[in-house]
Parts: structure tokens; C-alpha cells; sequence
């Protein structure tokens, strides 16, 4: 369905997208993760026909150049892109008309849309004044009125609120249910976990690919979760065998190769500060650890 062969972007002197080779089967929810400037807006516009490669071979529902199967294709860019000066029901009407839908099949498609992603009930409202989260789903909306077969996500749910994105990938799950193919990037990573497939994209690169659960058996090393009030234990155990140590949340990811060892040295090194131990527990490795790993290793 998606085929991309050693393909290249490059601006000027700027390497964009490095040598990608991926393929992504039809009924997929595939995910595109990694850090800003990875490349992964880029991959997507050259996917949806907005770029042209610099080299290398890319095709689309088997066409070469994805303009030849764009009324097949959904597109949800990372900005929104909508008219905000406009309506709800007028943004969907304006987009039927723009693949040539007559106005009966606009308007029973624009109520079904506007039902499945809750926007009924705001029609008339301008998309200036909607929230983040919901001009979101008016995006969503919008690129489902000519029923799409793959459906394109640039960072859909960046700077939206936890609720409305559960919501949005409520309606992803839904979407692909019903036979719609999804191609997303996300910087998320329990937004990673929600995908049938990932590869994880580092300075142009696909230096992962594969499951969830696949990528995390993958992961080399053991996982000791600290908790403690301190506020920054990396001095403390600077003579433990660790080979890092990252926060998360209000905890810290003590990463080693011997756990049984290396939780004996912690807990005695902190004891020496003075600083107490909530709990300390061998955790089987998050995707957000794997994803460390390996940006570390090719940094």
C-alpha cells in the first residue's frame, strides 16, 4: 500500500530524510516517532504528493507520483488549516464541494461525519472559536468527507488536551475498524503504544521498526524504577552500575545490566546521603526507553 525504496529529501545543504526504506500494509494504524526535526513532516508531505523526493523510489496505492490517487488520500496537517472565518458545517460543505460532491451527498455525509466526531452539536459555530482538541476533529472531519483509504496524521494531537486526544484516537481505531489504512507521526509515546506498527525516525533515519511489544523485546538492558524525594540522583550514584539514569515524571529509569547488583549499590549509595527510598523495582522497559536507547546510539 505505502512502499518507500532508499528515498532521500534534501534542502540545499540540509538532509532532510536520509535513505528511508519502509513498506506498510493495507489495514495498518503505522506510526512515525521521534524528535522534533527527524524528518517526519517531510516524509509525510512527500507521501501525500506536497514534496517531490530528492531521490529514491516512493509509491502510493501503486501509483509513482501520489497526486494520481489523491482523492483516495486523507491529510491532517500539523497546523490547522482550516478557514476559521468560516463554520463548521461551512468548512465540511466547502470540502465536499471541492471533490465534486453534489449538495444532498455533502449534507448527508457532513451529518454522519459531524455525528461520528461529536461536532453536530457546534455546526454553527466558527472554527476560530472552537478549543484545540475540537478543531482538531473538524480537521478529521473535514478529510473524511470524500471517504480517503489511507489517512495521513501530522502530529494531529500535539498541544491538545488528554481528554480530547483519547477521543481522537477513539475515532483513528474506529476509522481504521471500518476499512480506512492510517499513517500518523506522533511525539507521544503512549500514542506510539496504540499503533499496529512504529518505526522510530532519528535525524532522517529509520533506525527501528517494528511492533510495540516487538521493540520492546528488543531492548538490551534492564529497567530498575526508582522513587525517592530527591531531586536529582544522578550525582549520588555516580559509582553504581549504571549505564543511565532518566526521569520520568517523579520517578527515574535506572537503566543497567545487572539489576540484582546495581539495586544493592542504590540503595546503598542513598542510604549513605541520607535520602530515602520510596521503591526500587525491576520494570519491564516502556517504548520512551527503548526510544532513549536508541537515539543514544546514534547520536
Amino acid at each position: 500500500m505505502i512502499i518507500l525504496d532508499n528515498v532521500r529529501k534534501v534542502y540545499g545543504r540540509t538532509v532532510a530524510v536520509d535513505g528511508v526504506s519502509l513498506a506498510v500494509k493495507a489495514g495498518e494504524i503505522f506510526g512515525l516517532v521521534g524528535p522534533d526535526g527527524a524528518g517526519k513532516t517531510t516524509i509525510i508531505r512527500m507521501l501525500t504528493g506536497v514534496l517531490a523526493p530528492s531521490s529514491g523510489r516512493l509509491s502510493v496505492l501503486g501509483a509513482a507520483n501520489p497526486e494520481a490517487v489523491k482523492d483516495q488520500l486523507g491529510y491532517v496537517p500539523q497546523k490547522f488549516s482550516l478557514y476559521g472565518d468560516l463554520t463548521v458545517m461551512e468548512n465540511i460543505r466547502l470540502m465536499g464541494a471541492l471533490y465534486g460532491q453534489d449538495a444532498a451527498e455533502i449534507d448527508g455525509r457532513a451529518a454522519a461525519i459531524l455525528g461520528f466526531t461529536k461536532l453536530l452539536p457546534f455546526k454553527d459555530r466558527l472554527a476560530d472559536n472552537l478549543s484545540g482538541g475540537m478543531k482538531q476533529k473538524l480537521a478529521l472531519a473535514a478529510g473524511l468527507m470524500h471517504r480517503p483509504r489511507i489517512y495521513f496524521l501530522d502530529e494531529p494531537t500535539t498541544g491538545v488536551d488528554p481528554v480530547s486526544r483519547r477521543e481522537f484516537w477513539q475515532m483513528l481505531y474506529r476509522l481504521n475498524k471500518e476499512g480506512t489504512s492510517v499513517f500518523v507521526s506522533t511525539p507521544y509515546m503512549d500514542e506510539a503504544e496504540l499503533c499496529t506498527r512504529i518505526a522510530f525516525l532519528h535525524q532522517g533515519r529509520i533506525v527501528a521498526c517494528d511492533t510495540p511489544p516487538g521493540l520492546r523485546r528488543s531492548y538490551p538492558h534492564k529497567v530498575l524504577e526508582l522513587a525517592t524525594p530527591a531531586k536529582d540522583v544522578k550525582p549520588l550514584l555516580a559509582g553504581c552500575p549504571l549505564l543511565d539514569i532518566n526521569p520520568f515524571g517523579d520517578k527515574y529509569h535506572l537503566v543497567t545490566d545487572d539489576a540484582a547488583a546495581a539495586a544493592v549499590q542504590v540503595e546503598s549509595a542513598l542510604g549513605r546521603a541520607g535520602v530515602p527510598v520510596t521503591s526500587l523495582a525491576e520494570i519491564p522497559p516502556t517504548l520512551e526507553d527503548v526510544f532513549v536507547a536508541l537515539a543514544s546510539e546514534v547520536a
